[in-house]
């Protein structure tokens, strides 16, 4: 399962990444296991929070009265979806995008991701290298691409 779900986990950013003209990240197993310690932790405590890392981060958190089988990409399509709250007009940090702008952060290079789950609690997290949401000024701009930003034909 592990395997898998990294496997579908990177190739969700990336194919999120491809649509705002930004580099693929990799896969870092320095960051998968610093992902994977937090989500055991979360699980054990069952609750939704950050670590204390330097490095970028988001957090998922599913809980189903079925047994369920995450597969990777769900967390990353929640994370996606914020897209609909981000104004591309007024670049930098806005209220509910922030997993968004980690997802497509174009400096971002490595990604780390673990898995915890009883079978109903699922909790995921994913470690980015260099961390994005940095709220330097012109840093938003430009490291967070409308959709076709550098792959339009004018």
């Amino acid at each position: 399962l592990q395997t898998e779900f990294k496997a579908n986990f990177l190739a969700k950013h990336n194919e999120y990444r491809k649509k705002h003209g930004v580099p693929e990240v990799t896969l870092s197993e320095d960051l998968c296991d610093s992902s994977q310690k937090w989500a055991d932790h979360l699980l054990s405590i069952k609750t939704l929070q950050h670590s204390e890392t330097s490095n970028g981060e988001n957090v998922f958190y599913s809980w189903s009265s079925k047994t369920t089988k995450p597969t990777g990409p769900e967390a990353v399509e929640k994370w996606y979806s914020e897209i609909k709250d981000y104004n591309f007009s007024k670049p930098g940090f806005q209220p509910n995008t922030g997993h968004f702008t980690q997802v497509v952060w174009k400096d971002s290079k490595e990604i780390g991701v673990g898995l915890a789950t009883d079978g109903n609690t699922i909790f995921v997290v994913g470690q980015y290298k260099p961390a994005g949401n940095v709220a330097n000024p012109g840093y938003f701009e430009k490291n967070v691409l409308p959709a076709g930003a550098s792959t339009s034909c004018f």
